[in-house]
């Protein structure tokens, strides 16, 4: 597992890097399972046939540096936006805070729970005692899987975290931006036009999942997780002075 010593880094806002833990991952046997499964396996293959042109772009649109992607969004709505050097600030700390938080408490989930990928769950379908969960062991997701285990999704958590703490310091989720991939890959558009902070959200959750990696459970409590740190986070730090 690839930085498994995240899940213990002392947080910066939140109590503990547990204070927002995931609930445990839907049972294998489950319906929910069974349906984010079919769901994955059936739009989330290198070949597959159910996923649209549109679907298939926002994957990769979405297949980028997060972390450059949505500081880069930040850095262009404070310029725009953001005249007073204080309040600058502010909305930088405030992400970044929430930001990392948010990954500290993903990677808490991924190591108490170590959930299996999409791949090795649909490749070993046929042997998790659920009858309904078809496997084919040769099934590939459409981007390479990270190294690290599904639950819960780290871009949702951040993805969340950031725009949360944005819509927050702006008091509003219906925003006017634009995000350019990072992706050096094909993709229809490079730049991409929004109008409200949890549209990228949802489609961050989508997006995941038309990649191959993500089970829709992962990744919804990620979304879940992300924006209460932002929450917690601007509810508890760096307080305006007028309060």
């Amino acid at each position: 597992m690839v930085a498994p010593w995240l899940a213990s880094v002392t947080p910066f806002t939140i109590k503990s890097p547990s204070q927002f833990r995931a609930h445990q991952p839907s049972d294998l046997d489950s319906p929910e399972y069974t349906r984010a499964y079919n769901e994955v396996k059936e739009f989330g293959s290198i070949n597959s046939t159910a996923r649209t042109d549109e679907q298939t772009d926002l994957a990769q649109f979405w297949s980028s540096n997060y972390l450059v992607l949505l500081n880069r969004l930040v850095r262009d709505i404070a310029g725009a936006q953001v005249n007073n050097i204080g309040d600058s600030a502010r909305l930088f700390a405030l992400v970044e805070l929430s930001a990392a938080d948010a990954l500290i408490t993903a990677w808490d989930s991924k190591t108490y729970y170590v959930f299996w990928r999409p791949i090795t769950a649909i490749r070993e379908g046929n042997n998790d005692g659920n009858p309904r969960t078809d496997g084919d062991a040769t099934w590939t997701p459409l981007i390479v899987s990270p190294a690290y285990p599904d639950h819960t999704s780290g871009a949702n958590n951040f993805t969340a975290s950031v725009t949360r703490a944005l819509s927050l310091f702006f008091g509003t989720d219906e925003f006017s931006f634009s995000i350019t991939t990072t992706n050096p890959g094909p993709t229809a558009l490079d730049t991409r036009l929004y109008s409200s902070f949890s549209d990228v959200q949802e489609q961050v959750v989508n997006a995941r999942i038309w990649e191959g990696i993500h089970f829709r459970f992962a990744d919804e409590a990620a979304r879940k997780q992300g924006r209460h740190v932002a929450q917690w986070a601007f509810s508890h730090s760096l307080r305006p002075l007028d309060d």
